[in-house]
């Protein structure tokens, strides 16, 4: 059966509000200004969605937004992006969830309300859904609190309908990882970074994290941030470097490169091409402010992947 969707991503929706400038927030009614603000696509799964689309997959995005300002930002945004946004689900009286982010240098901080971020369940993803796609995707696994229960029976059903699946937890809040090894022999690919894996594994070096994660799991590519990054498969290793950019902004650099990789591999590429591409794909996302803005295209991409 062709199939309409390369991925579809089960994840997160919301804004980011991006502040830059040399301060740091001072209560006590302390004023004080910053150089830049822009309102921009935030959540890892919708800036994932959007930089898989740019380089030319056909993406889908579920999950849950309020009626308001802000959802309808999203939806407007993604799709102006080839994103489709038919499946997100809509709570009329609901509040989309906002991250407020604060960029100096090369480090930001970030106040996040959560809204309706943990609100998509895996019952909200019928299997007629699924049949329309080859992969399926999700995102900040410890902030999708009310997906967390259902996942596994989720990707056993993917698997039944063909489908391969990956997964990015990003950081967990609580710090304790729980439920992670449950889900990881169900997924072929595993998209941490350093220190996520470092921490889920328990151990602090990371080439033998990230073959610990391996025997769980198909696929284990980490991002190393300016260190580039590295992949397990089985016993097979490899290593990339990153490429020289005029840094901006590392917001959502990590879910450009998962697009990146995850290009790779549903085209049947090599381990080694699919990693440089990915590398490639987060270095170039750090052109500019936010996550989307600077996202390449996969002719731009291909530049340095020999």
């Amino acid at each position: 059966m062709k199939k309409h969707f390369d991925i579809l991503v089960a994840g997160e929706i919301n804004p980011d509000l991006i502040l830059r400038g040399d301060v740091a927030p001072e209560f006590g009614q302390v004023e004080k200004l910053v150089d830049s603000a822009s309102l921009s696509i935030g959540s890892s799964s919708a800036i994932f969605a959007c930089g898989a689309a740019r380089l030319g997959l056909k993406v889908a995005i579920i999950g849950v937004c309020g009626d308001d300002l802000f959802g309808q930002f999203m939806l407007d945004a993604m799709k102006a992006r080839t994103v489709d946004v038919s499946n997100v689900i809509r709570v009329p009286e609901g509040q989309t969830g906002l991250s407020v982010i604060l960029n100096r240098g090369n480090d930001r901080a970030i106040l996040t309300h959560s809204g309706l971020i943990d609100a998509l369940r895996a019952s909200d993803i019928s299997d007629p859904l699924l049949r329309q796609t080859r992969h399926l995707h999700v995102a900040s696994y410890y902030l999708q609190t009310n997906l967390q229960p259902g996942l596994p029976d989720l990707f056993n059903r993917a698997h039944a309908l063909s489908l391969t699946t990956s997964l990015d937890t990003n950081w967990d809040p609580s710090e304790k990882w729980k439920g992670i090894m449950e889900i990881l022999p169900l997924t072929e690919v595993f998209l941490p970074n350093a220190a996520e894996a470092m921490a889920i594994t328990g151990l602090d070096d990371i080439d033998l994290a990230a073959e610990e994660l391996a025997r769980y799991t198909s696929v284990a590519a980490v991002k190393l941030g300016a260190e580039g990054a590295l992949s397990m498969q089985g016993k097979l290793k490899s290593r990339t470097s990153t490429i020289p950019v005029n840094f901006v902004d590392t917001v959502g650099a990590g879910d450009s490169f998962n697009a990146g990789f995850l290009y790779g591999y549903l085209n049947g590429w090599e381990m080694d091409k699919s990693l440089r591409l990915a590398a490639v794909c987060g270095a170039l996302s750090t052109r500019a402010a936010g996550g989307v803005a600077a996202q390449p295209t996969l002719e731009e991409a291909l530049h340095y992947v020999s």
